[in-house]
């Protein structure tokens, strides 16, 4: 049986998805360079089959389904894949948030037991997988305020509809795909807002371990639609505890202890679950009182728009094993940026689907703006 430490024959890059937009493409294949130098291997070619006398790294484009499948892979550890693998389709997205509203129903292999063990970093809200459960949990959360309804496989913020009134979520609901639905299901939750939303995560590679803090920036798209435009992150060498000896305001210390209670609770509920890349978006906003909340929006246990300042920084912590501290951000801008000298371009020119785009990221000194 090959060893975890075992040298890596190549990277590579996993695309599970139906589409891929050229844009992103072009990033994961850069990052797949970045994770080849950090293992000390090369690129593989994306076309050889992979079996289990192989011994690759991956690089999903999406959290992996069936462990089953993978194994054969050699897809076996944290050490296999910059990202995670799980056993049901909705482990994967943030429907794992919330729990079920009361006797609604649910897929195979679906558990309250984590709903439970990470209550205190959850929003209110409710996960249903059928429209009639929808309408029921919207119901009770119109009760307390205005709720927002939110596709789990959506990403950058799209596809949600703030709700507040029944006839708003006749609206919302019209049209959705039930099959869809009751695989994957669909999130209600408590509106927010005056909302700052805190990125806190974890990325394992070649036996380093960063964890790390930071905020998001929010762009314009060329439609005019707000949507993820970066984040600014915080990186230390070393676990959740080492990030939390740094000097931290209190929303921001309660944003990482939550991310760490929701992490803990996947580990504990769902059997087979394996991530070296984890990432917790954690909203703070006032609710419908204006009583701050603050809470796990969701998960991300793939590749994903901070990737490239992870990465990033992993190389600088293996390149200088004193350092143990870093500041990184990643950029998506719609327009032509005037880049800083110290950018590292992961993508730039004309994507077919969103028009003109740059994708870059920064790494600098801690203390450095």
């Amino acid at each position: 049986m090959r060893r975890a430490t075992d040298h890596k024959q190549g990277v590579v890059l996993l695309d599970t998805r139906d589409h891929t937009p050229e844009h992103e493409h072009s990033v994961h294949l850069k990052l797949a360079e970045r994770l080849a130098q950090l293992l000390g291997t090369q690129v593989a070619d994306p076309a050889r089959p992979a079996t289990h006398h192989d011994n690759f790294y991956f690089l999903p484009t999406e959290t992996l389904i069936d462990p089953n499948h993978y194994r054969d892979m050699g897809i076996t550890s944290a050490q296999d894949l910059f990202g995670g693998m799980v056993k049901a389709p909705y482990m994967a997205t943030k429907a794992i948030s919330h729990p079920l509203p009361a006797n609604g129903r649910y897929p195979l292999g679906w558990t309250d037991e984590f709903a439970r063990r990470a209550s205190d970093a959850l929003l209110s809200g409710y996960t249903v997988f059928s429209l009639e459960d929808a309408h029921r949990a919207a119901a009770l959360l119109l009760r307390d305020g205005p709720l927002r309804i939110k596709p789990v496989r959506a990403t950058a913020g799209r596809g949600q509809t703030v709700i507040t009134s029944t006839t708003d979520v006749e609206q919302a609901l019209a049209g959705l795909d039930e099959r869809e639905l009751a695989v994957w299901g669909l999130t209600l939750e408590e509106n927010l807002t005056e909302v700052q939303t805190f990125s806190v995560g974890q990325a394992l590679v070649a036996g380093i371990l960063c964890s790390y803090y930071g905020t998001q920036q929010l762009t314009r798209d060329h439609a005019g639609e707000e949507i993820y435009g970066g984040s600014d992150l915080v990186l230390v060498r070393g676990d959740y505890d080492a990030l939390l000896q740094l000097e931290l305001d209190d929303p921001l210390r309660l944003a990482i202890t939550q991310a760490r209670t929701y992490e803990q609770a996947a580990l504990q509920s769902f059997p087979g679950f394996i991530a070296s890349r984890r990432n917790y978006d954690v909203a703070r906003g006032l609710n419908s009182r204006d009583k701050p909340r603050s809470g796990v929006l969701e998960q991300s246990w793939r590749i994903g728009g901070a990737s490239s300042a992870e990465i990033l920084a992993l190389q600088a912590f293996a390149a200088d094993p004193a350092l143990n501290r870093v500041r990184a951000s990643t950029h998506e801008v719609f327009e032509e940026p005037d880049l800083p000298a110290d950018s590292t371009i992961f993508y730039q020119g004309d994507d077919s689907e969103l028009g003109r785009i740059c994708k870059y990221a920064r790494l600098r000194d801690y203390d450095h703006p």
